[in-house]
Formats: structure tokens, C-alpha cells, sequence
């Protein structure tokens, strides 16, 4: 592990620049780099060990999918075998209620 020093350039990833530049560090915590400057545009934050924040649109399927599989699962794990006998119209009036409408 080297030895950091306030000043020393290290390669982090730049929110600003949206890549990967030099940086001098601003500040460190038990011998690792807290806060650094991007060289390129001088904006301060956090060290990101040079990894890329996760995009927006990548956060928002992962959450999509998540409440995928929660409205799956408690079908799959009630168990209740579906009746045939007054089924239908209270899945027609279960899909209207998640479609936002009257049935």
C-alpha cells in the first residue's frame, strides 16, 4: 500500500468530466484519500477508488425489475390454486385496479 500525501495525483473518476483523470488529494482519512480535485475542471468530492457512479437509467430498471419480482412473488408464494368459479370477474376487477380504471 503506498504512503498518500495531501497534494500527491491519483487517477479517480470525475463526475464532472465523466471520466477518468488526475486528481490531487485534498484530504485523507486513516491513510486513504477522502477528498480529491480533479487537475482537469478543479472540482472537489469524494474519492470513487476510480469506479464510475452506477447511470441513472441502469438504477431505475434495477428498481423496475425489483417490483417485477415483489408482485410475482407473493402469487407464487400465497399457493392458493386459482378458482374457476367467480375467477374471472375478480381478475377483471384485480387487472382494472393496476391499470388505474373501474371495473
Amino acid at each position: 500500500m503506498p504512503d498518500f500525501r495531501l497534494g500527491d495525483v491519483i487517477d479517480d473518476h470525475c463526475i464532472k468530466c465523466r471520466r477518468v483523470t488526475n486528481h490531487a488529494i485534498v484530504s485523507l482519512v486513516n491513510a486513504e484519500p477522502a477528498k480529491v480535485r480533479c487537475r482537469t475542471c478543479y472540482h472537489d468530492h469524494d474519492y470513487r477508488h476510480e469506479q464510475a457512479p452506477p447511470s441513472k437509467k441502469d438504477l431505475k430498471k434495477a428498481e423496475l425489475f425489483k417490483e417485477v419480482l415483489a408482485a410475482a412473488a407473493p402469487a407464487a408464494v400465497a399457493g392458493d390454486p386459482p378458482s374457476d368459479s367467480d375467477g374471472a370477474p375478480a381478475k377483471a376487477a384485480k387487472k382494472a385496479a393496476t391499470r388505474g380504471k373501474k371495473a
